[in-house]
């Protein structure tokens, strides 16, 4: 008797030699994309840590913890900085250290006053490059008008440190009547961006990479405190701030609108990106709206507060290229979308991973 052959189904997909665009969620160890900002490192935080850590302060997931303690309410925030090359255009390690935690501070609403700072050092490492770091972190502390007031130091076993890490945590007061917080949100509010967006994770690749992009990028890497005052000068309403560090604007923004329960809309005409990161973006095969920041913020707003807000960015150093990017709506709740200049709408979702590891 021959041999039965099935013929293929064809209303049945053949599958043979389909792969996944996307890498896969369930891994049995740490990957780099746990550290990029993205839905990766949120599945660790949800599923692992606060699990392990669970109350009722870290519900909030917020880029601080807002405590009251002994009748004062406290901003509380910890930071760790891993970021090569050490040494970039327009900052250091040092400067990020001091700079990431005082903005994770100010977007509570808070003027950091204290800073812990820890060293882990790596066997073999110069100590002028230690002597560098340190003095770039003083320096900024200085400048952001906060104090380190206690710090812890370790060495490591050589080719178990890339050098230098450090760990940055702060503490400062939240002014009477501040209740910043992602769930505040709501359809209606406007959502502005302090400025230029993009520069900081281009200017770690080019130096990383070795890539020229025909001028120099320069780091945003700066003191958010004295920018957040000057909105709280405006309205003490002011219902969401962020600071779109990993996973940039894209994630910062998916991160507020899933915590609030609405949907973002955004304007792509209306995004300050310089030329040179747009240029940058294309020639590498990345999204600005997804590459790191840290010099810039986002503020979620009420409209009848928007245009006083913007006036008082806009009149600070760090906050000249202001604008207003979208806003909050009722459809889509939970969901990013852009319209485009060609009339047609982009869901912007937040990135798996990271497109450019250990840029802080």
């Amino acid at each position: 008797m021959a041999e039965q052959v099935m013929l293929p189904d064809p209303a049945r997909p053949n599958f043979d030699g389909w792969t996944c665009p996307l890498p896969l969620r369930d891994h049995p160890a740490v990957v780099m994309g746990h550290g990029g900002g993205g839905q990766l490192s949120a599945e660790l935080i949800e599923h692992l840590f606060v699990p392990a850590f669970a109350n009722p302060l870290l519900e909030g997931m917020a880029d601080s913890a807002v405590v009251t303690l002994g009748g004062a309410r406290l901003a509380f925030s910890t930071d760790s900085f891993v970021v090569q090359p050490l040494f970039f255009p327009g900052g250091s390690i040092g400067d990020l250290a001091v700079n990431g935690t005082v903005n994770d501070l100010a977007m509570s609403g808070a003027q950091a006053a204290y800073l812990s700072c820890g060293f882990i050092l790596e066997e073999g490492v110069e100590l002028s490059v230690v002597g560098r770091i340190a003095a770039d972190l003083g320096t900024a502390a200085r400048r952001a008008g906060v104090i380190v007031a206690t710090g812890d130091t370790k060495v490591v076993d050589s080719g178990h440190g890339d050098g230098v890490y450090v760990n940055t945590a702060g503490i400062g007061l939240v002014p009477d009547g501040v209740d910043i917080r992602p769930q505040r949100a709501v359809p209606g509010d406007v959502v502005i961006v302090s400025g230029m967006i993009g520069v900081h994770g281009i200017a770690i690749m080019s130096v990383r990479e070795g890539v020229s992009f025909g001028t120099e990028v320069v780091s945003d890497c700066a003191p958010l405190n004295g920018l957040v005052a000057a909105m709280l000068d405006v309205t003490l309403d002011l219902h969401v701030l962020r600071d779109p560090t990993r996973g940039g604007v894209a994630t910062s923004l998916n991160e507020i609108a899933k915590a609030a329960g609405v949907g973002i809309e955004l304007t792509e005409s209306l995004l300050p990106i310089p030329e040179t990161v747009a240029n940058a973006c294309a020639f590498l095969g990345l999204d600005p709206l997804y590459v790191a920041n840290e010099g810039k913020l986002l503020a979620v707003v009420a409209p009848e507060d928007a245009d006083a807000v913007l006036a008082a960015l806009q009149a600070h150093p760090l906050g000249v290229d202001a604008a207003v990017i979208g806003e909050c709506v009722p459809d889509h709740p939970g969901m990013v979308v852009t319209r485009t200049t060609f009339g047609a709408t982009r869901v912007v979702d937040t990135p798996i991973g990271e497109q450019l590891p250990r840029i802080c």
